[in-house]
């Protein structure tokens, strides 16, 4: 079992920066699971940003933030971070952590099944 918890929200104009950190408690090891954030906007489905790897050396993102996000993670911490640059309206949602059962690859495709454990989630506001 693996409890995520999202911080580091808030509201920033279009262009600005934000980073989020994604903290995780439970007995089951950190270090075992691929890592995504995902992020659902008003009146849309929850879609994928960005995901990573159990030991950090694989990454993918989205179309929609490629370039512009980073993910990045610290196993002994057992943490998750989400920078965000050149933030754009788009971005808009609530940004929600979650843990993939590792089965040789990752991915941010929710039809497989197997984000087994998330977080409650951080908004997020942009702004012109």
């Amino acid at each position: 079992q693996l409890y995520p918890v999202e911080s580091g929200g808030g509201a920033v104009q279009a262009g600005g920066s934000l980073r989020l950190s994604c903290a995780v408690s439970g007995y089951s090891p950190y270090s075992a699971y691929c890592m995504a954030w995902f992020r659902q906007a008003p009146g849309k489905e929850r879609e994928g940003v960005a995901s990573i790897a159990p030991g950090g050396g694989w990454t993918y993102y989205a179309d929609a933030v490629q370039g512009r996000f980073t993910i990045s993670r610290d196993n002994d911490a057992r943490t998750l971070s989400l920078q965000m640059n050149k933030l754009q309206l788009e971005d808009t949602g609530i940004y929600f952590c979650a843990a993939q059962t590792y089965r040789g690859t990752c991915s941010l495709n929710l039809e497989r099944g197997d984000f087994a454990f998330w977080g409650q989630g951080t908004q997020v506001t942009v702004s012109s």
